[in-house]
């Protein structure tokens, strides 16, 4: 059930100098509960970019939504695109999304990349693996089409991998309008895969243990269903848990704990309003057999981007979440007490839309930053300042 007690996030916002790479910008210091920080850019110039993921050696590749990925070399943007990426839709949400490398890439050099795919009345989301060799990807292929249609957003899209080796994606409900029977809305509906997270063996067959394998008319891919468009996924790496974040209307924006097989109330239950006037659109807030967000944003922020924390640059951040802002440009962090979130720090506001949020093998924190009308924007990363 949805406890109506449940927190809304609020919290004093502190400006940050994210885009310009400026000597004064980089070298300004900005306060959080727990520790000083400075905003350092680590590469300029990218269009739209989506995802961030790390090379070993050093190297970072970028998504960029128009459908190019990205390389940085020794802190340079290098100037052409990888060859590989398959034909993307790049149209309203759609595009090159999430990047991932395989939890064996030292020895295999996989990568799994998410896309909107053409199909016959429009595009889906698609699950693409290749091999990244001498900076390119070779023997290419769909291993996951999801059967949806829509408007050209909510496409989800997000990629983890838990300690067995599954691949989790996200899927969005497409932008299909809650009318009537809301219990009727694909994303309530095991027969197709609109507001779902996926599970898969890394190659792209169904788990034998999946929740629904042996439900008649269910698809047996599907991890858990209610969801409205989810752009944050992340197994945490000590408990093992499944985490994710997902966009809600004008308001309602969640932070979920994903179990096998749950409901999480799309659009039967949740916290926003239908754009413009404000109308209702839920049944209710709370409903026997849907699931409780751990963290509600009322107003929305866009949530996208989800990482929990685990390095030692910021040791008193060491366990939180971190959760970026397109709306609400901003990143958020969140105390976890077992299962129990509760906003610490708003760290970012109004610099541009936080995309992407991860922790490099640094263990400084990064993020892809996103500008609506597509001007180049940088990727940056948050490095500790000693207090005085």
């Amino acid at each position: 059930m949805r406890r109506s007690s449940l927190r809304l996030a609020a919290a004093v916002l502190l400006p940050v100098a994210l885009m310009g790479g400026t000597a004064q910008a980089q070298g300004q210091v900005y306060k959080s509960s727990a520790h000083d920080y400075r905003i350092v850019t680590v590469a300029s110039g990218f269009v739209n970019p989506w995802s961030v993921a790390f090379l070993p050696g050093g190297d970072l590749l970028v998504t960029e939504r128009a459908g190019r990925l990205r390389i940085v070399r020794g802190g340079k943007l290098l100037p052409n695109p990888v060859a590989g990426v398959p034909v993307v839709v790049a149209a309203g949400q759609g595009g090159l999304l999430d990047v991932a490398l395989h939890p064996a890439f030292a020895q295999n050099k996989v990568i799994y990349l998410t896309y909107s795919k053409q199909i016959t009345g429009g595009s889906t989301t698609a699950l693409y693996r290749a091999r990244f060799e001498n900076d390119a990807l070779v023997d290419g292929k769909d291993i996951f089409v999801a059967d949806t249609k829509g408007r050209p957003g909510h496409f989800g899209s997000r990629i983890t991998f838990d300690k067995a080796g599954h691949v989790y994606i996200s899927v969005g409900d497409r932008q299909i309008g809650p009318e009537g029977d809301l219990t009727a809305h694909p994303a309530q509906q095991l027969s197709n895969h609109h507001g779902k997270i996926i599970r898969l063996m890394d190659d792209g067959r169904v788990p034998a243990d999946n929740p629904f394998v042996n439900k008649a008319g269910a698809k047996p891919e599907i991890w858990s269903y209610g969801h409205r468009n989810p752009q944050g996924l992340t197994i945490h790496p000590v408990t093992g848990d499944l985490w994710e974040i997902e966009h809600g209307p004008q308001g309602g924006d969640e932070l979920n704990l994903i179990e096998a097989g749950k409901n999480y109330g799309w659009p039967v239950v949740g916290f926003g309003v239908n754009y413009g006037p404000g109308k209702a659109i839920h049944a209710s807030t709370m409903l026997p057999g849907m699931e409780n967000a751990k963290n509600v944003w009322v107003p929305s922020i866009a949530t996208s981007g989800l990482l929990v924390y685990t390095g030692t640059k910021f040791p008193e951040w060491k366990g939180s979440v971190f959760v970026g802002g397109l709306a609400g440009q901003r990143l958020v962090r969140l105390t976890l007490d077992g299962q129990k979130a509760e906003v610490a720090d708003n760290l970012v506001k109004n610099q541009g839309r936080v995309r992407d949020v991860r922790q490099g093998p640094d263990g400084f924190i990064y993020l892809a930053i996103d500008d609506s009308q597509g001007k180049p924007t940088s990727v940056v990363r948050l490095e500790p300042v000693a207090r005085r």
